[in-house]
């Protein structure tokens, strides 16, 4: 069996951003699916990655997927990394597990090793946003409603690149309060940060949260300042997560020596693909840190790949699930995996156990999210 063609799938779903789809046919009909992590204005810079990689797989087993991700690294990109690169990688390397899995008539996490366990737990995220207290607090009761134990969001007012002062720090712990307030106690908040912070802020501003019990403290300075964030871990007494914009596991190398976080979640669109989580996640599991991935992706197939990858863990602790992209996600993907009160069972159907709709496909054509430009002086506070 080889590799006979690769096709590409943007996709708008109407909210966020565009998801980008891998097709990778064979010569004896099988076919795999995949997804590449996608940023608004770098979709069609990811795509040209995987059009431009394909030269890499046509012709060649889809059972030598080490093979093909060791290549596209070191050949195609001469051992220079970036995001667009490894998001492509990821995709194309799921579908060759999709293949692999269909033609051996298994689910891909046996192929990994088997399972660690029969369901895998989700937290819920896209249901924050702006408005008022009352109105967050009554978007969590809905989410809590509909079954989820964990749910994540960022409280943090303005642009992810704004200086965050002091009124903006109330405004966070005001905001994490109001939602502790409506979903009681035992439900976990995830608190979310985004590489905001400085190591002295992060710290200030954990101390203030610590009331509230969130379950984790994602991000408080990017992991782009390894010392940085070392040293904000070491003030922080709440978990610290990391590792959304790193790739591969020779950059998490530097994170797990420096023991910059206490839980680690990288996303399978974009760390390398299957093979690379679980690699990164092993290296995690000496290191005594967990690994939560991240999954800003779509519902279809982009979860099914980290349900898969997160099967066999040992330190696996939550993934992420954006509960704004079910509505497309399954429109397009119809056997979507679905949580049940929070949780995914695992999929036995040989493959990915997902497969997309290619009619729907085209009914959710890909466009631009508006004008957006450069910020400049005049938006600065």
């Amino acid at each position: 069996m080889r590799v006979s063609a690769v096709k590409t799938y943007l996709v708008n779903p109407g909210v966020a951003k565009n998801w980008l789809f891998v097709k990778v046919e064979t010569d004896e009909g099988l076919i795999g699916w995949g997804e590449a992590y996608t940023q608004t204005d770098r979709d069609r810079a990811i795509e040209i990655h995987v059009v431009q990689l394909a030269r890499y797989l046509v012709g060649c087993s889809p059972f030598d997927i080490r093979h093909f991700t060791f290549s596209a690294y070191t050949d195609f990109a001469t051992k220079r990394g970036s995001m667009d690169l490894f998001a492509a990688i990821s995709a194309l390397e799921q579908a060759l597990w999709d293949i692999v899995g269909k033609a051996t008539g298994q689910p891909v996490y046996n192929l990994l090793g088997g399972k660690f366990r029969a369901q895998v737990r989700v937290y819920a995220n896209g249901w924050g946003g702006g408005g008022s207290l009352d109105e967050l607090a009554e978007r969590a009761k809905a989410v809590v409603a509909r079954g989820f134990s964990a749910l994540k969001f960022d409280p943090f007012p303005g642009p992810w690149r704004a200086f965050i002062g002091r009124r903006e720090e109330d405004a966070a712990v005001e905001r994490v309060a109001a939602v502790r307030e409506a979903v009681g106690p035992d439900v976990e908040i995830l608190v979310e940060v985004h590489r905001r912070l400085a190591p002295a802020q992060a710290i200030r501003v954990a101390a203030r949260l610590e009331p509230l019990r969130p379950y984790w403290y994602e991000e408080p300075v990017s992991a782009r300042d390894l010392p940085g964030l070392a040293l904000a871990k070491q003030g922080i007494r709440l978990p610290v997560v990391t590792g959304e914009e790193l790739y591969t596991k020779n950059e998490f190398r530097d994170l797990f020596a420096q023991r910059a976080a206490d839980i680690i979640n990288p996303d399978v669109c974009v760390c390398g693909g299957i093979l690379e989580l679980r690699e990164i996640a092993a290296m995690a599991d000496a290191h005594h840190i967990a690994v939560s991935p991240h999954n800003y992706n779509s519902t279809g197939v982009g979860l099914a790949a980290t349900v898969h990858a997160a099967a066999g863990m040992p330190n696996f602790l939550i993934t992420e699930y954006f509960v704004n992209f079910e509505q497309v996600a399954r429109a397009i993907c119809p056997n979507a995996l679905r949580p049940v009160a929070g949780l995914i069972a695992l999929p036995e159907a040989p493959g990915l156990g997902v497969a997309l709709d290619e009619d729907a496909l085209a009914e959710y054509a890909y466009r631009e999210f508006g004008s957006r430009r450069l910020p400049g002086p005049q938006d600065e506070m």
